[in-house]
């Protein structure tokens, strides 16, 4: 068996990496290369591989990093499975067919340009048909399913905690007697983020592939920039500014809605009129399909957030927030003089709608911009970020005069202390670490801490290193659900939870009147009850077919 780094190594973006064994050739992620063009220009390579022998690909989340070359890949001849969580194949099919949009959309402007020069016109890396074609291939699991590739390679996936649905991949491998455990951490979150859940700790491994995109630093204490956060807005509103956030459409996006639900709630109960008059619009039609695709996935929510929901509030909504749909309404945004938040995509403003409006704020001294996310090297946010007086966006040279902040307590990826706790809780320290996902100062930096602090082996791959996996061997073969009392106990205590969210699901049924008028909605309660009876009919078969020990 061996493993090669064909992205995401010695860089933060095009993650995937592929697997060999006696009889099986796997990738973990398939993911876009982002930033300066000489990277981009790395999506039109070969893959170094012929998709149409990979078998499976493992995939974490659903970010464009870590999923975007996957239309591509099928387009060039994969055949097989496509595994993920539930709620990441349900982001995913978003995200693909937004991406292909994007790319058609950037093949048409070169092509333009091509032709004026006497070249060429220009393919697109993949089409929104060519995404649709992918997403048949996508084969949805649960959080901790056991799924068998074959007889010898078994695998399970985690929560990450980074976004909705984003996995830790846990796989098995087993070559002759021998049996071989890797991990890959995937994007990993912060401890205690908005909406979901935090990473899970993984027991051990033999190999461990883990990301390091903020490797080399600590965040600040969440709470603290959340303060900062609300006290930019409240000062950019009353000198008469707008408030602009480029940001991921797929998590960072409803994260804010989120601590803004909060925000806006508590001055509410304490009938603050001049803060519950800002208005804040989500300005990107992915972020807005995004955040429907949270409502539809609240099991993997956190406690506090389910508790929102027990409690009769949707923590995703409300009454200030407008989701803008149009391209109409979108640009009426810019000419309306009057103070607001606008919240829209790409997060690294290298493409969407977010372009045109910092094109028309940037140069206003009232306003401000706030960048709540990793914002790669070469792109447009980047150069923001680090300063720069002036910015050329759509050709036109714009001055940078609005205040410019950046809050990394937002991030959704661990830092320093969270990565190194939690490799550093496996109770079976790995034999040989590899981390990927980050920027040279940051690789370097978790290395050196993972070597001294861990005495762990550690390595950095480069890009197109092959590793031969031969010779680590883990002995720990027993992956099967429910193999210890811990695990029964815990099984008991979700029970326990689901009784109780189930009965404060039905009190407030109860309570509801005209429902009947609400066709839509009646249906869809239906079709969720005629899910849970089937759910309750399997989990049933199973007990039955197999005694649960204690």
């Amino acid at each position: 068996m061996d493993l090669t780094f064909l992205g995401a190594a010695r860089e933060v973006t095009g993650s995937c990496t592929l697997i060999r064994t006696d009889d099986l050739k796997l990738l973990v992620d398939c993911g876009l290369f982002q930033g300066p063009k000489v990277l981009e220009e790395l999506n039109r390579q070969s893959f170094g591989f012929d998709p149409s022998e990979i078998d499976f690909v493992l995939l974490t989340h659903a970010h464009i990093d870590h999923s975007g070359r996957i239309p591509k890949l099928v387009k060039d001849g994969f055949k097989g499975s496509i595994i993920c969580t539930s709620a990441t194949a349900d982001l995913l099919d978003i995200m693909l067919k937004d991406s292909g949009h994007i790319q058609e959309m950037e093949a048409e402007w070169q092509t333009r340009k091509n032709l004026r020069a006497g070249l060429p016109p220009q393919q697109p890396l993949y089409t929104v048909q060519d995404a649709e074609e992918a997403m048949k291939h996508v084969q949805p699991v649960l959080y901790g399913q056991i799924i068998s590739l074959n007889d010898r390679v078994t695998v399970r996936f985690a929560d990450a905690g980074h976004i909705l649905g984003s996995a830790i991949i846990e796989l098995w491998i087993r070559e002759g007697q021998r049996t071989t455990k890797l991990v890959f951490s995937g994007d990993l979150g912060s401890q205690d983020r908005p909406i979901i859940r935090n990473p899970e700790i993984i027991d051990g491994a033999d190999l461990v592939i883990m990301e390091s995109t903020y490797g080399d630093r600590l965040h600040q204490n969440p709470s603290t920039d959340m303060k900062r956060f609300l006290n930019i807005i409240n000062n950019t509103c009353r000198r008469g500014g707008t408030v602009v956030i480029p940001s991921f459409a797929v998590g960072r996006t409803q994260e804010i809605i989120y601590e803004l639900n909060k925000y806006y709630d508590h001055f509410e109960k304490a009938e603050v009129d001049e803060f519950l008059s800002i208005p804040v619009y989500i300005d990107s039609p992915l972020a807005v399909s995004a955040t429907n695709i949270f409502k539809r996935h609240s099991d993997c929510f956190n406690a506090e957030a389910r508790d929102f929901i027990l409690k009769g509030d949707n923590p995703l909504e409300f009454p200030k927030l407008k989701l803008v749909k149009t391209v109409e309404e979108s640009k009426a945004l810019n000419e309306d003089a009057g103070s607001k938040i606008i919240i829209s995509a790409s997060g690294m403003c290298d493409a969407g709608r977010i372009k045109h409006h910092l094109k028309h704020n940037l140069w206003r001294e009232e306003s401000s911009i706030i960048f709540v996310g990793y914002q790669a090297q070469g792109t447009l946010g980047r150069i923001i970020k680090d300063g720069a007086s002036s910015v050329k966006i759509y050709g036109e040279e714009i001055a940078v005069r609005a205040e410019v902040h950046s809050l990394e307590g937002f991030s959704a990826h661990a830092d320093q202390k969270g990565l190194l706790d939690w490799i550093g809780a496996m109770k079976h320290k790995p034999k040989k670490v590899f981390l990927v996902h980050g920027e040279q100062e940051a690789l370097d930096t978790l290395a050196g801490l993972l070597r001294e602090q861990q005495g762990l082996d550690v390595e950095v791959p480069d890009m197109g290193q092959v590793y031969d996996v031969d010779g680590y061997q883990s002995g720990r073969a027993d992956v099967g659900v429910l193999r210890s009392m811990e695990q029964l106990k815990e099984l008991r205590e979700n029970i326990d939870q689901l009784k109780y969210e189930f009965y404060v699901a039905m009190q407030r049924l109860e309570g509801q009147t005209g429902l009947g008028q609400e066709a839509g909605k009646l249906e869809e309660l239906v079709n969720k009850l005629i899910q849970l009876q089937k759910n309750i009919s399997d989990l049933n078969m199973i007990i039955n077919s197999k005694t649960l020990a204690g």
